[in-house]
């Protein structure tokens, strides 16, 4: 319980800011750019930070980092609360970051480790997504009530409280593998840069800042080339060796990107757009969030009778139609049925996919990668997330003084999605190479 309830506090973090976005611009003079950066810089921050967390569970074990994670998740979080400007907002904002980085990955290696057969594992991994889903149909309505009572900052200190919860939960020491390999810093550094020169390059090129973006992004190819030389030569690179070559992994984390693009996309936009009082925002956002929580308990009974690929194909499929009739809806304006369903279709797209990802992941990757495995898979997903942030924010803004529809962010995640389900369909598990043999790929019920 206490493991959900951590990271159900990473992810109400995310869904409460949403609705918060503009009571933070009115009250620290920004405008859409500025609570972008306040999501990107928390997501840029965790995904940077996230295989270095898995790094960390592995070698120090997942109890102490885990537990590390959430003291400082709770300490930042109240210092957000007190920020007098956008500046120190954006400062603790991505110290959240980091400390979200060390809770999500040594989570999932407490539960790998408290559950190491497939069967209850799976179980296990979705109970985990159903009770930390909750947190995403909690959030903008909690976030709603909380700026009606207070302002923007009691959605900062919700968390603390929070925090000595999970502290008591898990008072007693949980026993976790350590693997002793070395952990070199250089790697990680670099995909931080690399992953911040990439978003101000989207930035810039939203606001139709051509050279800036092509100077941000000339740096983030550069920055990427560098960083995986260095990984090369290093003892202690960021991908394992067991992971480098595994296919079907990777493609989990492809996968993980998508869903996360498309999440927020939704997420980040549509308060933005509706025009309405925060709890109206987040009751909006009822019919997609509702079913986020509630479903993975389903995807769970789908994924023991049909394996992981079925739901996964059935959620890309739901994606792309639902976030067109949210396109539809924002384009033209009170069509609520056809923003409702389209909300519907989209909860079903996570809830879906995701739970089933992160079972197809762990269950094609050797044991004492688990942590690197969670950290891997989230930095991908928050790399997702990230990216539709800062293109929402710069699309929208340029939609704003162009008189443009508010129809494509909404449009692109659709795309996003349709490559998800591409990839889902073409894929064979029993023929990819690069994964070790287990349960998962023993009979037709994992395929």
């Amino acid at each position: 319980m206490g493991i959900s309830l951590a990271y159900f506090m990473v992810l109400l973090d995310t869904t409460v800011l949403a609705v918060a976005e503009p009571s933070i611009m009115t009250s620290l003079h920004t405008g859409v750019v500025g609570v972008g950066w306040a999501t990107t810089i928390y997501t840029m921050a965790l995904a940077s930070t996230l295989v270095l967390g898995g790094s960390l569970a592995d070698r120090l074990g997942a109890y102490p980092v885990f537990i590390l994670g959430v003291i400082g998740f709770g300490a930042a979080s109240v210092a957000c609360a007190l920020s007098p400007t956008l500046a120190f907002l954006l400062v603790f904002r991505a110290l959240l970051g980091l400390f979200a980085a060390a809770i999500i990955p040594s989570s999932l290696g407490l539960i790998t480790g408290l559950y190491p057969d497939p069967g209850p594992r799976g179980r296990a991994i979705s109970a985990w997504a159903a009770i930390s889903g909750a947190a995403v149909a909690a959030g903008p309505l909690v976030g709603g009530w909380l700026i009606a009572v207070d302002d923007w900052r009691a959605v900062f200190v919700i968390n603390a409280p929070i925090a000595l919860a999970v502290l008591a939960l898990c008072r007693t020491r949980m026993t976790s593998t350590r693997h002793m390999r070395a952990i070199s810093w250089l790697p990680h550094l670099g995909l931080a840069a690399t992953l911040t020169a990439a978003t101000l390059a989207i930035t810039q090129a939203g606001q139709r800042s051509w050279s800036q973006a092509l100077l941000f992004g000339l740096v983030a190819l550069g920055l990427a080339y560098s960083t995986a030389v260095i990984d090369r030569t290093s003892p202690a690179p960021l991908v394992p060796a067991a992971l480098r070559r595994n296919r079907l992994v990777w493609t989990a984390f492809g996968w993980g990107a998508a869903v996360n693009y498309a999440l927020t996309t939704v997420i980040f936009s549509l308060p933005l757009l509706l025009h309405v009082t925060p709890a109206a925002a987040g009751a909006t956002l009822l019919p997609m969030t509702l079913l986020i929580t509630l479903n993975p308990l389903v995807t769970g009974r789908l994924v023991a009778a049909y394996g992981p690929l079925r739901p996964i194909r059935m959620g890309f499929v739901a994606f792309p139609i639902g976030l067109t009739l949210i396109a539809a809806a924002t384009a033209r304006h009170d069509q609520p049925l056809v923003l409702g369903l389209g909300l519907l279709l989209c909860g079903l797209g996570v809830s879906w996919t995701l739970p089933a990802l992160v079972g197809f992941a762990v269950d094609h990757a050797a044991p004492e990668v688990a942590g690197s495995v969670g950290g891997i898979l989230n930095a991908t997903r928050q790399t997702g997330a990230t990216i539709a942030a800062a293109v929402a924010a710069g699309v929208l803004t340029q939609n704003h003084s162009s008189g443009g529809t508010a129809a494509v962010p909404f449009l692109i995640a659709a795309a996003v999605c349709v490559l998800g389900i591409i990839s889902a369909t073409a894929l064979n598990p029993s023929r990819a190479k690069g994964s070790p043999t287990g349960p998962a790929e023993q009979g037709p019920a994992r395929t």
